[in-house]
């Protein structure tokens, strides 16, 4: 009973860990190119080979190997550090949608002078 109880739980965590790799693998595939350059984070292709190995090493290994956690590792990095730096180059939402007046220029608010 115990034991399966906590199979079931770990096949819940597994589940957890593949949702979170697969995740930050459609967000970074969604992502401008020179936003990745922008803000000084890799490449778009290096973090999409190393969050594509992530999601399929959760999919296909088990959760007491060390290459889900090396994926693990990969997929907090990418959330924390480099996500927060593209939205912010990106300008928030989105993979390049802009938001602002309608009188905003490339370079900020057109003031007519």
């Amino acid at each position: 009973m115990l034991m399966e109880k906590f199979g079931e739980l770990l096949s819940y965590v597994s589940l957890g860990l593949l949702l979170f790799s697969l995740f930050a693998f459609v967000d970074s595939a969604f992502r401008r190119e020179d936003a990745y350059r922008a803000a000084d984070k890799q490449t778009k292709p290096f973090w999409l080979i190393i969050l594509g190995l992530a999601t399929a090493v959760n999919l296909f290994m088990g959760i007491f190997s060390f290459l889900p956690i090396i994926g693990l590792i990969a997929t907090i990095v990418y959330i924390v550090d480099v996500r927060p730096a593209l939205r912010q180059i990106s300008g928030g939402r989105g993979g390049g949608r802009r938001r602002g007046s309608s009188s905003d220029g490339p370079y900020g608010p057109f003031n007519g002078r």
